[in-house]
């Protein structure tokens, strides 16, 4: 018998994963605040639900792609939420960018009503997402494994399984998006150096993503800013949480993270400047005395 999986929130990346999904042979059940998207989507294939809670009665795989904890515990646990639907023995993915121990406390709620937990971040943008080739961090008991592992494999195009328990995966994700965060940042402050400079900011990308300074974060991001595209893919108020739950993290153990504490704050000056919804990239807008470049 085929597993019913069913997938919550078809923003940037539960979209592609969905598509992902449907490409592999699957038709999987979906929902999202935005019936219209949800709708959209099942128009080619798949099944649009009502709640989380009439998507959690049809699957034994419940993948949940929202931005926070805060969004989880709602679909989990507010109004017609997944957890008083789903079936003991069912499993629920959890692929949001969170406090560990937020995720090791989740996965002793769900173990109560008898639903396993799979805690398993997301990384690779939209496009790897849609083309099936992002990466996931999991961390989960082999219970929930055994049910859900080829589902998740069909999504990724790099799977790790990092422990038997909840938490492994969130704490890898969260030390990843220290160096995205970071990346971003020294990016934006290296571009915004050569504006200043009077450097042809084309001149520059194409120097520096061929040289040993290039990041993937600058290739990706600075294209951005070349196109003055702050379309937002991944927005700057994302990167006030993450690099939040970086030092949440790190602020446990008392260990001094001075680069991660340093882009924190240039992602809230951004933030408070006007830029929350933008693009990350619009983190370059900061800086003063520079003229950035405008859309042809």
């Amino acid at each position: 018998m085929t597993t019913a999986v069913g997938l919550i929130g078809l923003g940037a990346m539960g979209g592609g994963m969905a598509k992902t999904l449907r490409r592999a042979g699957h038709a999987p059940y979906v929902f999202d605040v935005r019936s219209e998207v949800a709708e959209a989507f099942a128009a080619e294939g798949g099944t649009a639900c009502a709640s989380p809670a009439a998507l959690a009665e049809k699957a034994d795989v419940v993948v949940s792609v929202v931005v926070n904890a805060s969004q989880t515990e709602s679909v989990l646990f507010g109004d017609l939420g997944c957890a008083s639907a789903m079936r003991p023995g069912s499993v629920f993915v959890m692929c949001s960018t969170v406090d560990p121990n937020w995720s090791i406390a989740l996965e002793a709620r769900l173990e109560k009503l008898g639903i396993l937990y799979i805690d398993a971040p997301i990384s690779g943008g939209a496009a790897r997402a849609a083309s099936g080739e992002m990466t996931m961090m999991s961390a989960g008991k082999p219970e929930a494994y055994a049910i859900a592992e080829p589902l998740l494999r069909a999504m990724a195009g790099t799977f790790y399984k990092l422990g038997d328990k909840a938490g492994a995966g969130s704490k890898v994700k969260v030390i990843n998006q220290l160096l995205a965060g970071v990346h971003i940042a020294a990016a934006a402050e290296a571009m915004a150096l050569g504006l200043r400079e009077g450097v042809d900011p084309a001149a520059l990308y194409e120097v520096i993503t061929h040289s040993a300074g290039n990041s993937w974060m600058f290739e990706n991001r600075m294209a951005h800013v070349l196109a003055a595209d702050y379309t937002p893919l991944s927005a700057v108020d994302i990167f006030v949480k993450d690099l939040g739950l970086v030092l949440d993290m790190a602020r446990a153990s008392k260990f001094p993270l001075p680069l991660s504490s340093t882009a924190h704050q240039m992602f809230m000056q951004a933030s408070t400047a006007g830029f929350a919804k933008e693009d990350d990239s619009a983190v370059i807008k900061i800086f003063p005395g520079i003229e950035l470049p405008q859309r042809r």
